[in-house]
């Protein structure tokens, strides 16, 4: 955890105040959607505070990068929109930058990098812009955009170091303010720090008083770096990959230094426990880097207990697949599903004998593997691998305590090992 407190201040650029972000709102208004802000009770019972989220995924694309996108589209003059708008984005932002273009007619070119996921480009390709995948990074895909704007004297819509997107991005500042005035606390994901700068400049406005905690992946702490001088690696397979940035926006780095109370980095665990939490307990999908705030809370409780903290959902836009397994391995942490390795005399019956106890205790059996062959065994014995499902922790113990009780050698297998 880095604190920004206590850093030397610098000014935010001059062009970039809460009255910049005032006049996005005006230009945006009716074109995005006003999230709501709902208290949950489930979540707040689990952590200890008063939380509140805000719901950015409910935005027309499913992600708050709609509003920074059509900051700088109204920006642009007649001329600037007939010869169109080009970004670099794998995912959030390239969407919102193809809704709003596609919907005021304005040409839009999209640049994505190679091995982007298919249903990201079909989604940004379905709003009605032209993608372009080039370079194995973001940074290939910024350089290639950048590159093809000069050239074609076309629009580059920066995903976060713009101050018209920023602006944009901190018209939810206002919104969260405005709802639930009560707020201490507003935690808010950073990748390269545009829309925690827009948000700390709006909430500052109206609440000097309120601290704004920014959160990033432990692989990819861009802005930590930037505010301590320090050059960490950034990198590597992260859940986030929405806030997943190798380095802050310049823009962005003094608004923070200025306005943000701390900047904390939380870990993939954390991250998949959040977004499970909100899937279960919160009743919504929520992306990697949509879940972080809540992450925080869950690896920082001390920060928050007791007071009452804004989480902004960032975005939803999960692949299935990937929630699937997030949400089948948070089971498997609680010990909800397992795997029991049972050694067993090789003779009939058994097999009956292990399900039945299974069945008389209500624990749901989901797989069984009988091996026969495995050469640590002996040839009268034989290995059933059994995967069950549990209500929690002890109903688990329970059920593995009977089967002992039974005669049956067990173990339990170490998920880390599959």
């Amino acid at each position: 955890m880095s604190s920004v407190a206590s850093a030397a201040k610098l000014s935010a650029a001059p062009s970039l105040t809460a009255d910049t972000v005032r006049a996005a709102r005006a230009r945006i208004q009716g074109q995005v959607v006003v999230t709501p802000i709902v208290f949950s009770e489930a979540l707040s019972a689990t952590t200890k505070a008063k939380v509140y989220l805000k719901l950015e995924h409910l935005q027309h694309t499913g992600a708050f990068k709609a509003r920074g996108a059509l900051a700088k589209i109204s920006t642009l003059s007649d001329a600037q929109k007939k010869a169109g708008v080009i970004a670099m984005s794998a995912g959030n932002h390239a969407q919102g930058v193809a809704f709003h273009a596609g919907r005021l007619g304005i040409p839009a070119t999209i640049v994505m990098p190679k091995g982007t996921p298919f249903v990201k480009i079909r989604k940004t390709r379905d709003y009605g812009a032209m993608v372009l995948l080039e370079g194995e990074s973001l940074v290939d895909a910024a350089d290639f955009a950048a590159k093809m704007a000069a050239e074609k004297g076309i629009t580059f819509i920066h995903p976060y170091d713009d101050p018209d997107v920023i602006a944009g991005q901190g018209t939810i500042g206002f919104e969260m303010l405005e709802a639930v005035p009560e707020l201490d606390t507003i935690v808010v994901p950073i990748g390269g720090g545009g829309l925690i700068s827009g948000v700390a400049l709006a909430a500052k406005a109206l609440k000097p008083s309120i601290d704004i905690i920014g959160v990033e992946p432990e692989l990819y702490p861009s802005m930590s770096n930037a505010l301590q001088g320090r050059n960490r690696p950034c990198g590597g397979a992260t859940i986030a990959e929405g806030i997943a940035v190798q380095t802050a926006g310049a823009t962005s780095v003094p608004i923070v230094r200025e306005n943000v109370r701390t900047v904390v980095t939380v870990s993939e665990t954390s991250l998949e426990r959040a977004i499970a939490m909100l899937a279960t307990k919160g009743k919504m999908v929520s992306e990697g880097a949509g879940a972080a705030p809540l992450a925080t809370l869950l690896e920082y409780p001390d920060m928050f207990e007791g007071k009452t903290v804004g989480l902004l959902v960032s975005g939803g836009n999960v692949d299935a697949r990937m929630l699937s397994s997030v949400l089948m391995r948070d089971l498997v942490r609680e010990r909800q599903v397992l795997t029991l390795n049972i050694e067993m005399p090789d003779k009939p019956g058994q097999l009956h004998a292990v399900s039945g106890i299974c069945a008389e205790e209500g624990a749901n059996v989901l797989e069984v593997i009988h091996s026969r062959f495995a050469l640590d065994l002996s040839a009268r014995s034989a290995r059933l691998g059994i995967t069950i499902e549990t209500r929690d922790e002890d109903h688990a113990k329970q059920v593995m305590d009977r089967i002992r009780m039974s005669g049956f050698k067990l173990s339990l297998r170490d998920p880390n090992e599959e």
